[in-house]
């Protein structure tokens, strides 16, 4: 079998596991994401995200997750939901809807390259969601899926910028697909312009430290600064600002994936649900959901600072 034949048959597969888009880069160390990676770490804007000062060397070169890397292998899972959240409910991430995605995607993966194997023969290779050092966005691009937008994240042309990426890298050469040569975002700057704690910079630089993402999720000290009062527009998990204003979204069309079925209470809990909820409930109602990572202290912590 040829590697034209391989690569169809792989694009296939990954359409058949439901996956939106399946495109390939070679794999080779990323010497300009290195440099940039470093100048961000070195200007503290990962804030107390202490772990993307580590495995530098994995995140900017496959072939030290994979040894004999040939191809990453990029696929995007659209989460775009069709429901919608009461209005003045305490605003959850879209992403967050539904059941954990690293849960979902990964068995997906897991299961697209055993078929792969079966199908292909032996395959040395292993799968990636956002739980390891990879640079998804940039591997994206590199296959052509999409740019870099101002606000960080990757813009599909066709479907915007609410995907789920993952990666799979494998030690096949295969036929790899063209890199978007062309930035799309134009003049705009409506994602700068929108975000109300002034963390999208110029030449799409993000301050993952001023994020509001960073401090409902990712920040586990008891207080968040006070100087950001009044600024988190009543976000309590996560923030969309920056894709909600993007023009790119006009293109975005619901997801019908079951597994990401929004759950109940998160499209529908009022403020006062919120508060009087208690941590066993909270446990069982979000044992499956994203936002169990902020933890019930974490979210109680970004209720009261939301609401007060």
């Amino acid at each position: 079998m040829n590697i034209t034949q391989r690569t169809h048959i792989i694009k296939q597969t990954a359409a058949e596991f439901g996956f939106d888009f399946c495109a390939i880069a070679k794999a080779v160390r990323l010497e300009e994401d290195a440099r940039r990676l470093e100048a961000w770490l070195n200007k503290g804007m990962h804030g107390n995200m202490y772990y993307m000062e580590k495995y530098f060397e994995l995140r900017v070169d496959p072939t030290q997750l994979v040894p004999g890397a040939k191809s990453v292998i990029t696929l995007l899972k659209n989460y775009y939901p069709e429901a919608v959240q009461n209005a003045n409910a305490p605003k959850i991430s879209k992403y967050a809807y539904g059941n954990d995605y690293h849960e979902i995607i990964k068995e997906r993966l897991n299961l697209f390259l055993d078929k792969i194997k079966s199908t292909l023969g032996e395959i040395q290779g292993r799968g990636f969601v956002d739980s390891a050092p990879v640079l998804e966005k940039t591997w994206a691009q590199k296959s052509g899926l999409g740019w870099v937008g101002k606000n960080g994240l990757l813009i599909n042309k066709s479907g915007g910028s609410f995907f789920f990426i993952a990666s799979l890298i494998i030690d096949w050469e295969l036929e790899y697909d063209s890199p978007m040569a062309k930035d799309f975002c134009g003049s705009c700057t409506r994602c700068i312009d929108a975000c109300p704690t002034e963390a999208i910079l110029p030449e799409k630089v993000i301050d993952g430290s001023k994020c509001i993402s960073y401090f409902t999720i990712e920040l586990k000290d008891l207080l968040i600064p006070p100087e950001m009062k009044s600024k988190f527009d009543n976000w309590l998990f996560g923030c969309d600002i920056c894709q909600d204003v993007c023009p790119w979204n006009r293109f975005s069309k619901p997801n019908t994936d079951e597994a990401f079925k929004p759950i109940f209470e998160i499209l529908n809990f009022s403020e006062k649900q919120w508060n009087d909820l208690s941590e066993e409930s909270f446990r069982a109602i979000f044992k499956h959901s994203p936002i169990k990572r902020s933890k019930y202290k974490g979210i109680m912590r970004n209720l009261k600072f939301i609401s007060s």
